[in-house]
Formats: C-alpha cells, sequence, structure tokens
C-alpha cells in the first residue's frame, strides 16, 4: 500500500513510501516493510547517476555518481540492499498501479497494528514526514529503524524512533554524548566498542541467533540499551571501507 506520495524532506523531488505487509526475509523475520523510492526513477538509475539523494540523503554507502554506460550502479556502492531484487519488484509493481493508496491515521495505523515493522527497508526515514510513521507504529509491537540524516537540514530526524548511522567510531560517541544509539557498520568484530555497543544478534557472526522480528533493540532511544554495531554485509560488502 502506498502511505506516503509526496515531496522528499531532503531535496523537495517526489517520492514514494510503499509497505508490504508480508515478507520472507531471513534475518528480518515476517515484518512490515516499508519502500521509500524515487517515485518517477528506476532505483538502479537513481543510485547511479546520484538522484537517489532525495531517499538516501548523506548516506556514504550509496556509492559514487557515474555516468559510465558499462555500469547499472554507483561506483563502490557499499550499501547492503540489493536494488536489483525486492526493491526493483516493487517500483515496478508501484509503476503498473499494483498498489492502493491509504491516507489518514487510522488507515495506516492498521497496516502496522499489532506487527513488528521495518521503517525503511530501503531509503532513509528521515525523507519522509516522521508523523507517517507515527501513523504506521502507533498500534505496532515494535520496528526497527536506521538514518544518516542526523545533520542534514530538512531532514525530520527522530532519534526516539530511530538508530544514528554511524561511520566512524567518532560519529558514535558524538551521538552517544546527545543521548542517542547508534547502529555503526564495522569491519571487524574487534572493532566494536566494548560496553557501548553490542554485536548485533542477527549477524552472522553472532551465529543469527534471533531475526530482528524478535530482537527489537534498533528502536533508537524509546527504549533503554547498548548501541549496535555489524561487521559488513550484504550486497555491497565488497566496497565497504571503515
Amino acid at each position: 500500500m502506498i502511505i506516503y506520495n509526496g515531496p522528499s524532506l531532503l531535496d523537495g523531488k517526489p517520492i514514494v513510501v510503499i509497505a508490504t505487509k508480508k515478507s520472507g526475509n531471513a534475518k528480518t523475520g515476517d515484518m512490515v516493510q516499508t519502500y521509500i523510492l524515487c517515485r518517477d526513477i528506476d532505483p538502479r538509475d537513481a543510485n547511479k547517476r546520484g538522484d537517489d539523494y532525495s531517499i538516501c540523503g548523506n548516506c556514504k554507502h550509496r556509492g559514487t555518481a557515474t555516468d559510465d554506460p558499462t555500469r547499472k550502479l554507483a561506483k563502490n556502492r557499499s550499501c547492503y540492499v540489493n536494488i536489483g531484487q525486492g526493491v526493483l519488484i516493487v517500483w515496478k509493481a508501484f509503476q503498473r498501479g499494483a498498489y492502493d493508496a491509504i491516507t489518514g491515521h487510522d488507515n495506516i495505523a492498521a497496516i502496522g497494528a499489532g506487527r513488528m515493522v521495518r521503517l525503511g527497508t530501503y531509503g532513509d526515514p528521515s525523507a519522509v514526514p516522521a508523523w507517517i510513521w507515527e501513523s504506521l507504529l502507533s498500534q505496532a509491537d515494535g520496528w526497527t529503524g536506521y538514518s544518516h540524516q542526523a545533520d542534514v537540514a530538512g531532514a525530520d530526524y527522530r532519534p526516539d524512533m530511530v538508530m544514528r548511522s554511524a561511520d566512524t567510531e567518532q560519529e558514535a560517541r558524538d551521538a552517544w554524548q546527545n543521548g542517542e544509539r547508534t547502529f555503526r557498520v564495522v569491519a571487524n568484530v574487534s572493532d566494536i566498542i566494548a560496553g557501548r555497543e553490542i554485536l548485533c544478534p542477527a549477524s552472522k557472526e553472532a551465529g543469527q541467533r534471533v531475526q530482528c522480528h524478535d530482537c527489537k533493540l534498533c528502536a533508537g532511544s524509546s527504549i533503554a540499551a547498548k548501541s549496535i554495531a555489524i561487521p559488513a554485509h550484504g550486497a555491497g560488502a565488497t566496497h565497504f571501507t571503515a
């Protein structure tokens, strides 16, 4: 279902948010997934050309924009999300008119009622007005969310709702000083800061002992818990640099 269709808070360009109720994702479990997409641009092209700023903003894992005709995506993209799979399927379905538009607090709340919700299966939640997420989560069992937009003008950054995505130890320490919880991608388990961070329980390195659906730790400062770190993984792991 389409739960937002309007301007990005990051650059004013048109974006949409699609919520899907079923998921077979092995890491997250069966959560409501939310895809934040450039409304009129194939997500592969958006990433390649840098137009994905509308939905990903300052995320360093987007890669470097290019006009190289031999490439499908940006150079050195280190994001764990495989755009050519679920993201592309959802965008194409949207272009076909497969999804109904849902408006109003009660209708959006009903989608997340009694469920775990993933804010930003692709894209950054802070590109979207927070009231959308407030409605979606108002009756939910819990959620996960992450954002790189803490310092971006116009972004609706909600550290009570999302983990701050930290790309360096110093960024993480600065966030902790502000009472924020962080999610940090690291090169090795040995880089995790003892006493402040724990290894993601759903990671391969932790033995994938629990799915995000049951873990519920990545809910920003809404809960009192240590911050989370995870070694580079997924589609772009080979391009990750500490």
